[in-house]
C-alpha cells in the first residue's frame, strides 16, 4: 500500500499516453515506408495511423511497460509488428532494413521535436526552467495551476520516452527493429540462427532490464537533459 500512496498518478498517465502516441509514430512509419517501397499490405490493414488501438501488443504495450513501472524505469516497449510481404518488395533484402530503420529513426525525429521546443520554451518562459530542473531531478510533473505544467510534462517524456525508444529499437534481439536490421545484413545461415531466437526475445529483453543492462538506452537522453539544462 506504501509503494501505491507514492505513486504519482498524473505522471504515470502522462508517461503511458506518450508511450502510445511514439509507438504508434513507430509503427505507422514502418507502415509508411513499407508502402512506398511497394508492399502495401500494413497500408490496407490500417497501420499507416497514429491511433495506436491497431498497433497494440499485449506484451509489449502493456506487460513490458507494467514490468519496467514496478521497477522504477521509464516506460519504453513495443508495438503489434507491421505486416510485410517481401514478394511485393523491389528489393526485399535491401528494402527490409529500410523499413526496419524506419521506426526508430520516426522516434529519433520525434524525441529531437521534443527537445527543440522544450528549449525554445525555456527561452521564452521564465519558468519553464524551474519546471524542467524539477522534472529532471524530482522525475514527476510539478503541481501548478498553470496549463504550462501538462504541456512541459507532455514534451518533456516525449523527449525521454522517444529517444530511448530509438535506441531501444536497435537492440538486436527479437521482436525489436534491430534483429531484423541484423537479420538483413547476416548470411543466410547466421539469419535462420537468429530468427531461432525469435520465441526467447521478451525472456531475453526482461532479464537484460533486471539486470540492469537496459539502462544504455538513456544515454542519448540524459545527453539530450544536460544539454537542456546547460543554458
Amino acid at each position: 500500500m506504501d509503494f501505491l500512496r507514492n505513486i504519482d498518478i498524473g505522471t504515470v498517465a502522462i508517461q503511458f499516453a506518450v508511450l502510445l502516441f511514439s509507438l504508434s509514430i513507430h509503427e505507422a512509419a514502418h507502415a509508411w515506408t513499407s508502402d512506398k517501397f511497394g508492399d502495401s499490405t500494413a497500408r490496407l490493414q490500417g497501420r499507416v495511423t497514429l491511433n495506436p488501438i491497431p498497433h497494440i501488443d499485449l506484451i509489449g504495450t502493456i506487460v513490458f511497460p507494467l514490468l519496467q513501472f514496478v521497477a522504477n524505469f521509464p516506460l519504453i516497449g513495443w508495438a503489434k509488428p507491421v505486416p510485410t510481404n517481401p514478394v511485393y518488395l523491389r528489393n526485399p533484402h535491401k528494402d527490409q532494413i529500410f523499413i526496419s530503420l524506419a521506426g526508430p529513426f520516426s522516434n529519433l525525429a520525434a524525441g529531437s521535436i521534443a527537445f527543440v521546443l522544450l528549449a525554445i520554451l525555456k527561452l521564452s518562459w521564465p519558468q519553464a526552467r524551474g519546471f524542467i530542473e524539477l522534472m529532471t531531478f524530482a522525475g514527476g510533473i510539478p503541481g501548478s495551476g498553470s496549463i504550462m505544467a501538462p504541456v512541459l510534462g507532455i514534451l518533456y517524456w516525449a523527449m525521454v520516452i522517444n529517444l530511448a525508444l530509438a535506441v531501444f529499437n536497435l537492440i538486436p534481439i527479437p521482436p525489436l527493429d534491430g534483429h531484423w536490421i541484423l537479420y538483413g545484413l547476416l548470411p543466410p545461415g547466421a539469419a535462420a540462427a537468429l530468427e531461432r531466437m525469435s520465441s526467447y526475445g521478451f525472456i531475453i529483453l526482461y532479464a537484460l532490464m533486471f539486470m540492469g543492462t537496459l539502462r544504455f538506452v538513456f544515454i542519448p537522453v540524459r545527453m539530450a537533459r544536460d544539454l537542456l539544462l546547460s543554458f
